[in-house]
């Protein structure tokens, strides 16, 4: 059995309990101890890392993710990159999501109907490299909707980037399609998207009958049912039905609150306020200026998710990071500022930023016994960083201050140094 035993390190748990100077040690997959010191901990034959006061935490999960996209500036940019390079470019994601530390991640729709669950099944056999990840459907829209974007001059005209459907029976039939694919979770595109001129944000599209059924299918396989849900009647409606991820949220009342709150124990919501953000500030370079992001409808969105976000946080509602990075304007690779959002934008401390990325990532993975935490018992996803993010959550961004990547106790990203050796003297670390 592969031993590596993490010394000299400040632990953070993840739980929101204050870090503490210690020690860890892995055997094979799992935490076998952690304590405030080594004389209990045996070392012959582990691989010894002299933290040198670096900081030990959980891997994150990143609960709203789109491998197949493609930082294209559109969605039809998206769905044109041909099926076999898309799968080259979703193996090559993968692997870079796993080395900025993000060891678990929640798959939000693909973008081909097959693409989540191809790259699912490589990652669990070994053939690359990649997060644990559950594997999501395509979109499932109706005509009119967000994800309507059938392309007639592909090689192959029946791939779109959503899949139409246009009554209970079609969603049935779209449901069963993905479900005997393998999917983890099918999502439905409840409401519109201001990136969809005539479906905005804040409308809702599909009938309580079309999402009836999808459910339906869903349960009875034990599958779980996602939803883009940015307007108050949206997030009613995927509650109702037992929707159990709630991707933006972005408008609320105080009924869709308190449907909220007696939901919490059940529900995640996984805002992806980043891609607001980037349509009004940071989106110029691809044609859209702040005064068009504005008249799109992006402003209104904005201040209407920071005041429902807010009120979610205090009720204590599961608000997690992630959400369509992989756009040009939001490339892949900066999800975790995520976390430094919901601190200056949405009440969050740094710790419970931090918590939401691990504990809350244990939890939405379905696998809260065994992941998201420090702790013994549990699989060893760990990551070791130069600093402390809860003084500068910005390093989780760096990829220079991710010093190691370890997941189910193997290390994705290695430390440079030989055992024995400290990690400040490879490093330089910075006090």
């Amino acid at each position: 059995m592969n031993s590596v035993l993490f010394t000299n390190v400040r632990i953070l748990d993840g739980s929101g309990q204050m870090p503490y100077s210690g020690s860890v040690l892995v055997q094979g997959n799992r935490i076998a101890a952690l304590g405030r010191s080594t004389s209990a901990f045996p070392t012959n034959g582990a691989t010894v890392i002299d933290g040198a006061g670096a900081t030990l935490m959980p891997g994150m999960c990143e609960a709203h993710t789109h491998f197949s996209w493609n930082d294209a500036a559109t969605l039809a940019g998206i769905q044109t990159m041909p099926l076999e390079e898309h799968v080259l470019w979703c193996a090559k994601v993968a692997k870079r999501y796993l080395e900025a530390g993000w060891t678990s991640c929640v798959g939000a729709a693909c973008a081909k109907p097959r693409l989540d669950v191809v790259i699912r099944n490589a990652i669990n056999a070994g053939q690359i490299p990649g997060p644990r990840y559950l594997a999501a459907s395509q979109e499932i829209t109706v005509p009119g909707g967000l994800g309507d974007e059938t392309l007639p001059h592909l090689p192959f005209p029946e791939f779109s980037f959503g899949v139409n459907v246009n009554c209970a029976d079609e969603m049935r039939k779209v449901v069963r399609m993905f479900l005997k694919y393998g999917v983890d979770s099918i999502k439905l595109n409840l409401s519109g998207d201001n990136f969809v001129p005539d479906a905005p944000a804040d409308t809702a599209w599909m009938t309580d009958a079309e999402v009836a059924a999808a459910m339906e299918e869903v349960r009875m396989r034990g599958k779980r049912g996602t939803a883009h849900a940015r307007s108050a009647a949206s997030v009613k409606q995927a509650l109702r039905h037992g929707i159990d991820v709630i991707y933006h949220a972005s408008f609320t009342d105080e009924e869709t609150l308190d449907m909220l709150e007696a939901a919490r124990d059940r529900v995640f919501v996984a805002p992806g306020i980043a891609i607001l953000h980037a349509m009004l500030h940071e989106a110029e370079p691809w044609g859209i200026t702040h005064d068009k992001a504005v008249a799109m409808g992006y402003q209104t969105e904005w201040d209407a998710a920071l005041e429902s976000l807010r009120a979610m946080h205090k009720r204590g509602v599961r608000v997690l990071p992630g959400g369509d990075y992989g756009f040009a304007f939001t490339p892949h690779g900066q999800n975790a500022r995520d976390l430094e959002f919901f601190v200056r934008y949405l009440g969050f401390t740094p710790m419970e930023a931090i918590r939401s990325a691990t504990l809350y990532g244990g939890q939405i993975m379905m696998r809260a016994h065994e992941l998201g935490l420090v702790k013994e018992g549990f699989l060893a996803d760990l990551l070791l960083v130069d600093g402390d993010p809860l003084a500068n959550l910005a390093i989780l961004r760096d990829p220079k201050r991710l010093l190691a990547v370890m997941k189910d106790g193997r290390f994705a990203k290695a430390p440079e140094i030989a055992s024995e050796r400290s990690v400040a003297a490879a490093y330089g670390r910075a006090a």
